[in-house]
């Protein structure tokens, strides 16, 4: 459990300027903002969407700490960066961030890796539910007056191959999970030990034994250029036409028109998805307009206790930062050399 040591009124002297940009940073930590606010000025953004890049530049010109949530920090914002003394992304992942650049400019990357890996082992475990036993339409159905329809008969999880490509901190805890209903664990991740896999009973696979043996396949890898359009039209057509997919990653990672062609011809039964190539999506977005889809607002790690984690994390090394000190979860250590 995290110990959250640092009180307001530790911090004396010089103040610090602060922009979160982040929409859901602090919203229910007010101790993280206390925190911040007893340092420096906190400004916040107020558009309810993240920055563009021009926005961005404007914004990072005269500030010594920003705070991000999906924003895209690139090359060309960090050029304006006058001043800025450590950058914070309120997240696990860092694919919206340049890290290249901002290790070349000699600017910390904290970050806070692991904090919602239950909330989206969690909601992973949800949409397969929902979307095996149809949950969502027959949500619709019962509340426009239907009842008991047909159409609803559903798939038990027991003995069923569950598939996890990335067997990680998110991956390990779906194991967890799926085998609590009785499921069969194969995983696909050149990286992780087979002690590891040993304490689950998971069986290592390559991806396209995976693909071709697995009832339900879910995705828990970061995106990176091994893993951009690692699930495409060849990767689809290898699945089960009674099998799921499920995406809680990134949205790159997945062949987003691959997908919505599978789903329409029937190569695959369904699919779950949280997380989009483009977010958000327009309105006009394929994967919109099919039954055999269920689509969430990127909102797999978003519980109040995975927001807790995080905004006290991106805080005290905020915090450690401006005052000198070693932050705990730097993605780029060299440059504090």
């Amino acid at each position: 459990m995290l110990q959250y040591y640092l009180k307001v009124g530790d911090f004396m002297g010089k103040q610090y300027k602060i922009y979160i940009s982040s929409r859901s940073f602090g919203i229910y930590t007010e101790e993280a903002i206390r925190l911040l606010k007893s340092i420096g000025d906190v400004e916040r953004n107020t558009y309810g969407r993240p920055l563009t890049e021009d926005e961005l530049k404007h914004v990072i010109k005269d500030v010594d700490a920003l705070i991000v949530g999906i924003d895209n920090v690139t090359d060309d914002v960090l050029k304006h960066a006058n001043r800025l003394k450590v950058l914070a992304n309120h997240g696990v992942g860092l694919d919206n961030i340049d890290l290249e650049a901002a290790t070349k400019r000699g600017i910390p990357v904290v970050y806070s890796p692991h904090a919602n890996a239950d909330s989206v082992a969690d909601f992973t475990l949800g949409l397969i539910l929902a979307l095996l036993r149809r949950i969502v339409d027959a949500h619709l159905v019962t509340k426009a007056g239907g009842f008991r329809s047909r159409k609803f008969l559903g798939v038990e999880l027991r003995d069923k191959v569950i598939g996890i490509i990335g067997f990680g901190q998110i991956g390990f805890r779906v194991a967890q999970r799926a085998l609590g209903f009785g499921m069969k664990v194969i995983t696909y991740d050149p990286y992780v030990a087979d002690e590891v896999l040993a304490k689950f009973d998971a069986k290592r696979a390559s991806l396209e034994e995976l693909l071709k043996n697995s009832d339900i396949v879910t995705i828990h890898v970061p995106l990176t250029g091994e893993t951009r359009n690692l699930i495409g039209e060849k990767e689809l057509k290898l699945m089960k036409k009674n099998a799921v997919l499920i995406n809680t990653a990134r949205g790159g990672i997945v062949d987003e028109n691959a997908l919505y062609k599978a789903l329409k011809e029937g190569w695959i039964a369904g699919a779950a998805v949280d997380v989009y190539e483009v977010e958000p999506p327009g309105r006009d977005f394929p994967l919109f307009k099919l039954d055999n889809v269920i689509v969430t607002p990127h909102i797999a790690f978003y519980t109040r206790e995975a927001v807790r984690r995080m905004d006290m994390m991106i805080t005290h090394d905020v915090v450690n930062v401006l005052q000198g000190k070693r932050p705990k979860n730097i993605a780029n250590p060299e440059v504090l050399k």
